[in-house]
């Protein structure tokens, strides 16, 4: 028997919650939640780039989706792209400067959104729900 409040349910529900108050928010500097986590990851690999195959990867999307996301930063300024010298099909994307303030902002309303996620919950009940969701995030991989 299905519970009342399926889990899974609940998870979906929280989740298009947050993504529609981030794109709301986000709205202001012309992006999408999903073009900000490709400048976040960026920012987090060395020399702040990475090449179109792993940010597929990164995104569990279709090659054509994340070379969308990726043009459409280009376009943006955020982004700047090259070819491979040793192979032409490998197309390498990297931060520019616009791209790297961005991600301070970004980083700053992610934080705040995290707060208001947890407002309400004890810093154990915090710790634990972190733990439960890793928990269940790996049966999901």
């Amino acid at each position: 028997m299905i519970p009342e409040n399926p889990c899974g349910f609940l998870i979906k529900q929280i989740n298009d919650a947050l993504e529609k108050q981030a794109n709301n928010a986000l709205r202001e500097q012309g992006l999408t939640m999903v073009q900000v986590t490709v400048l976040l990851y960026l920012n987090d690999q060395a020399n702040k780039q990475a090449n179109l195959k792993e940010i597929e990867k990164f995104l569990h999307v279709a090659q054509s989706t994340s070379a969308g996301v990726v043009t459409r930063l280009e376009q943006k300024g955020l982004l700047e792209s090259y070819t491979n010298t040793t192979d032409k099909r490998i197309k390498t994307v990297r931060l520019t400067k616009a791209g790297l303030e961005c991600c301070i902002n970004s980083r700053d309303n992610l934080e705040n959104a995290e707060k208001m996620l947890m407002s309400g919950l004890t810093s154990k009940d915090q710790e634990s729900l972190r733990k439960l969701l890793l928990k269940v995030s790996k049966n999901v991989k």
